[in-house]
C-alpha cells in the first residue's frame, strides 16, 4: 500500500493536507487550510485526468501521447470557431439536441486534456485555450443553461454534459474567468445540484454507477465553487447519509441495482451489468477516494470495505487476461467503441487506482493479478487501449519487479443473483449467460443492442487463453443473432430492439435459472427455456462443467409454432480470413466458404485452434462455414454510441442439431472439449469418460469416472443416478474415499426445503452449513433449508 501511495503521489505531484475540524476557535485556520485543500485537490483532479509527469521516452507513453494527439487533433481541424457558428461541430447540429451537446462537452474536454498534456501538438496552446474558452460559453448560451428544460435522454442532462463541463473547468481554471465559472456551477447547480436524486424525478434516489457518477460531479464543482459542503455532500452520497445509508455503495442489496453477497452487480434493476455500470461505479468510487484522501472530507466510511470486496467476488471473476466478459457487459456489447478490451482497461484500472488506498494484502493481490492480466493479454495490449492516467497506473505494476504476475484464476462461480455462471480453467474459460423473472434476457434502448434477443437464453461464451479476439474483433455485428452458441431458438423472423429513447428489458416467466459450485472446481447450472411473446417454444437446458468437459443437456424441447427449432453447439468467429480445419469423425469438411456441410450421424466434431465437441450416441450434425458481412450501425445507432456503417466482414464455423418443426419432446446432448486436439476428441468420444444417465423432464444428470462426481439438475421430485430429491434442486456428489462432498442448491428459489437421498452409506458430517442437516445410515438424508437463500449453494462435507 506504501508503494502505491507514493507512486500516485509521484505521478501527481500533490500531497494532501489534513484539515482538522476540532472546533469554532480554530475556525479561522480551519478556513485557510479549506482553501489550500481545495486548490490542492483540484491539482490532483488535474493529475487524474491527465496521468500527471510521465516519461517521454517511455514509448508506450510516446505512444499515448501520440494517440491523445491524433484524435484531439482531427477534433481541433473540425471544431467550428467562426463567429456566425451555430454548432461546435458540423456533425452535431442542432445544439441543442441533448445527444449533440452531450457529446460536444465530451470532445471539449478531450481538446482540454490534450492542452494541459505535454508533447501534444495543442499543449499549452493560448489559441487553443481561447477556442476552448468560447466553446464553453457558446455550449452555455445556446444549449446546456439553467432555464433550459429537460427533453430527451435525462443522462446528457444531468451526467454526461455536466461531468465532461466540470473536467474542462478543472483543466482550464487557471484562465477561466470568473464570471464563466459562475454560469458553469450555476448549470450542475440546476442539473445535478446532489448525488442523491433524478433531477428530473425528485421522489427517484440515485442507485449504482449513477449515485457514483453524480458523486464526483458534485465533488468537482464543490472544489471548483470552493464550498466544502458541496464536497462534503459528494462524499456522503456514496454512503448515502440522507436516507439512512439505504442506496449507499457501500452496502450489499438484495434487490435492485448495487453489489450482491454473491458477486453479482445489478444496474437498471434488472440487468447483469458488472462490465458496465459495475466498472463505471467501481471507477468513479475508485476516483473520488483518491481525490479526497488525505483531506477534510476523505472518505471514512468503514463499510467501504465492500468495494475491495467487490473486487474480488465481483470483477475478478469475469476478467479474462484482461478482457471484460461480454455476459455481463449488458447493451455495450454493440458499441462499436467500447469492446470487451476496452472495458476491461477500465475496469483493470479502477481495480489499480482503488488499490492505491485499499490494505496492503488486498492492494498487493490485485497488482499480482493484473500483472498476470496484463503480461498474458498479446492479442490487444493494455498499453494500446489505455489513456495516460491509466497508463500511468499500469506502468507503475509492470515496472515493479516485486510484484509477481499471478496465474489465472481458475474456479467455479455462480452468480445467482445475476444469473450468470462462469466456469474457469487454467487454460479458458466459459461463461453461462442465463435469465429469468428475476434478471432480464436483454437490455436495448437508446438505439443501442438491436439484435440482442437471444443473448441471455443460454448463450456460452468460450475463452481460450489462445484466442482473446474472439468476441472482439467484429463479432457483434457479423455473428448470426439466431444463431448464438449455447442458445435454443426457433427461426422466426425478428423486430429491432431498443428503437427508441430510454431502455427496455424482456424478463421471461421462468424462475429456474442457476446452479450449484462444488469445492470451488465443478459446477452445474439449469434454465427453463421459455420463449418470448410469439413464440411456443419451451426446453430444459443443463450444463456441467467440469475440469476439462463442458456437458450440455436439453430435454422436452416442445412448440407448435410450425418453425424448425434449432440448438447451436458452436458459432466460432475465425477472423477476417480464418481457414481452421473442421473435422467431423475425422474426416475433413469442405473448407470453402458457404459450405453448409450435409447433416449426418457425427459421434464427434474438432475444430483446428478451437478444441473438440463431442454427441454421446452420435447425432444429425449440421455444419456451415461462411463469410458474414454487417455493419456497427445496424445494432447500434445511439446518439453517442452509434456504430459506423463501414462494412466488417468475417467467417464463421457453425455447428448445430436441428429439432425439426413444432417438436415434441426433442433433446440433446453434448460436450465441449476446450483446447482438446482432433485425436484427444476421437479418444474422449470412444472412452466417454464422462456419461450422461439422464436427460428428460424430470432430471438431467452426468457421472464423471475420473473425479467421483456426480450432478443432477432435478426439476421435480425424482431420482437419477441413485440420488433422490424431494423437489426441484441442483446436486453435485463427490465422493474420494471414506469423502464424500455435498452441494445443493435451488436456482428457482421456489421451495423452503429440499430432501436429497444418498445411494450410500454415510457416519456422519465432518463439517456442514448452518442450513444442512443429515440423517446418517445406509440411505442416508440431507435436508436443506433452502428457502429465502437466493439461490446460493448448500455445502457439506460427509465421512462414509
Amino acid at each position: 500500500m506504501q508503494l502505491s501511495r507514493r507512486t500516485l503521489l509521484a505521478v501527481s505531484g500533490a500531497t494532501a493536507s489534513v484539515v482538522l475540524t476540532a472546533g469554532a476557535a480554530r475556525a479561522a485556520a480551519r478556513e485557510e487550510e479549506s482553501v489550500n485543500d481545495f486548490d490542492v485537490l483540484l491539482d490532483r483532479a488535474q493529475t487524474l485526468l491527465t496521468g500527471g509527469a510521465f516519461d517521454p521516452s517511455d514509448p508506450d507513453f510516446a505512444a499515448g501521447v501520440a494517440a491523445l494527439d491524433s484524435t484531439a487533433g482531427a477534433l481541433w481541424d473540425t471544431l467550428d470557431r467562426t463567429a456566425g457558428r451555430t454548432a461546435l461541430w458540423p456533425d452535431l447540429a442542432p445544439l441543442t439536441d441533448p445527444g449533440n451537446f452531450g457529446q460536444s462537452y465530451t470532445r471539449l474536454r478531450t481538446l482540454a486534456v490534450a492542452w494541459a498534456t505535454p508533447g501534444t501538438a495543442l499543449s499549452g496552446s493560448a489559441e487553443t485555450a481561447e477556442a476552448l474558452l468560447g466553446a464553453l460559453r457558446f455550449a452555455y448560451d445556446s444549449a446546456y443553461h439553467p432555464a433550459a428544460r429537460e427533453t430527451g435522454n435525462w443522462w446528457f442532462w444531468e451526467i454526461g454534459a455536466p461531468r465532461a463541463l466540470m473536467d474542462c473547468c478543472v483543466l482550464l481554471r487557471e484562465r477561466l474567468p470568473a464570471a464563466d465559472l459562475a454560469d458553469y456551477l450555476a448549470v450542475v447547480d440546476r442539473f445535478c445540484p446532489d448525488a442523491d436524486r433524478r433531477t428530473n424525478s425528485p421522489t427517484l434516489p440515485e442507485t449504482g454507477a449513477n449515485r457514483t457518477d453524480k458523486a464526483v460531479i458534485v465533488a468537482l464543482r464543490g472544489l471548483l465553487g470552493k464550498d466544502a459542503d458541496k464536497v462534503a455532500s459528494a462524499r456522503d452520497a456514496l454512503s448515502d447519509v440522507r436516507d439512512s445509508g439505504r442506496n449507499s455503495l457501500f452496502r450489499y442489496t438484495t434487490s435492485g441495482d448495487g453489489f450482491y453477497e454473491d458477486g453479482s452487480f445489478v444496474q437498471h434493476s434488472v440487468v447483469a451489468y458488472t462490465g458496465s455500470y459495475g466498472t463505471v461505479l467501481l471507477g468513479g468510487a475508485a476516483w473520488l477516494l483518491s481525490l479526497l484522501a488525505g483531506s477534510a472530507w476523505a472518505v471514512a466510511d468503514p463499510k467501504v470495505s465492500v468495494m475491495y470486496e467487490a473486487v474480488e467476488r465481483s470483477f475478478v471473476p469475469v476478467i479474462f487476461d484482461g478482457l471484460m466478459m461480454d455476459a455481463v457487459r449488458g447493451r455495450a456489447v454493440s458499441r462499436e467503441r467500447a469492446g470487451d478490451h476496452r472495458d476491461g482497461v477500465a475496469a483493470v484500472a479502477a481495480i489499480l487506482l482503488l488499490a492505491t488506498g485499499a490494505p496492503a494484502g488486498l492492494a498487493d493481490r490485485w497488482r499480482s493479478l493484473v500483472k498476470g492480466w496484463l503480461t498474458r493479454n498479446r492479442t490487444t495490449p493494455f498499453t494500446s487501449l489505455a489513456t495516460l492516467p491509466q497508463l500511468a497506473l499500469a506502468k507503475a505494476v509492470l515496472a515493479d519487479r516485486e510484484v509477481p504476475a499471478a496465474p489465472r484464476t481458475t474456479g467455479s462461480f455462480v452468480f445467482a443473483d445475476m444469473d450468470r455462471v462462469v466456469h474457469r480453467r487454467p487454460g479458458w474459460a466459459c461463461t453461462l449467460s442465463l435469465s429469468s423473472k428475476r434478471i432480464s434476457a436483454y437490455e436495448a434502448g437508446n438505439g443501442e443492442n438491436l439484435h440482442g434477443w437471444y443473448t441471455g437464453d443460454g448463450m456460452t461464451y468460450l475463452y481460450d487463453g489462445d484466442d482473446l479476439g474472439q468476441y472482439n474483433d467484429g463479432f457483434w455485428p457479423t455473428v448470426d443473432p439466431y444463431r448464438l452458441p449455447g442458445t435454443t431458438v426457433d427461426t422466426r423472423p425478428r423486430d429491432d430492439l431498443g428503437t427508441g429513447a430510454g431502455t427496455s428489458t424482456y424478463r421471461p416467466p421462468n424462475a429456474v435459472a442457476g446452479g450449484a459450485a462444488l469445492d470451488g472446481r465443478y459446477g452445474a447450472a439449469a434454465m427453463e427455456l421459455i420463449g418470448a411473446p410469439g413464440s411456443s417454444l419451451r426446453a430444459r437446458k443443463a450444463w456441467f462443467l467440469l475440469d476439462n468437459t463442458v456437458v450440455a443437456l436439453g430435454a422436452g424441447i416442445t412448440s407448435d409454432d410450425g418453425r424448425p427449432v434449432e440448438t447451436v453447439i458452436e458459432n466460432r468467429n475465425l477472423g477476417a480470413d480464418g481457414r481452421n480445419r473442421l473435422l467431423v469423425d475425422g474426416i475433413p469438411r469442405p473448407g470453402g466458404q458457404g459450405r453448409n456441410g450435409a447433416p449426418g450421424q457425427a459421434r464427434w466434431a474438432h475444430i483446428e485452434g478451437v478444441g473438440g465437441y463431442v454427441l454421446p450416441g452420435g447425432a444429425a450434425l449440421h455444419t456451415l462455414r461462411e463469410e458474414r458481412t454487417g455493419t456497427w450501425r445496424a445494432i447500434d445507432t445511439g446518439a453517442d454510441t452509434g456504430g459506423s456503417t463501414d462494412p466488417v466482414t468475417r467467417r464463421y464455423l457453425t455447428l448445430w442439431l436441428d429439432h425439426g418443426p413444432s417438436p415434441d419432446g426433442a433433446g440433446y446432448a453434448y460436450v465441449l472439449l476446450p483446447g482438446a486436439s482432433a485425436a484427444a476428441t476421437a479418444v474422449w468420444s470412444a472412452s466417454r469418460p464422462v456419461r450422461v444417465l439422464a436427460n428428460d423432464a424430470t432430471a438431467q444428470a452426468v457421472e464423471d469416472r475420473r473425479t467421483g462426481l456426480t450432478a443432477v439438475h432435478f426439476w421435480a421430485a425424482g431420482t437419477a443416478a441413485g440420488i433422490t430429491a424431494s423437489g426441484p434442486a441442483t446436486v453435485l456428489v463427490r465422493r474420494r474415499g471414506a469423502r464424500v462432498s455435498v452441494a445443493v442448491a435451488d436456482p428457482g428459489r421456489t421451495g423452503t426445503s429440499v430432501t436429497v437421498g444418498l445411494p450410500f452409506t454415510v457416519r456422519r458430517a465432518a463439517e456442514a452449513d448452518d442450513t444442512v442437516e443429515l440423517t446418517p445410515g445406509r440411505r442416508p438424508l440431507l435436508t436443506i433449508a433452502v428457502g429465502g437463500s437466493r439461490g446460493r449453494t448448500h455445502r457439506a462435507e460427509l465421512v462414509q
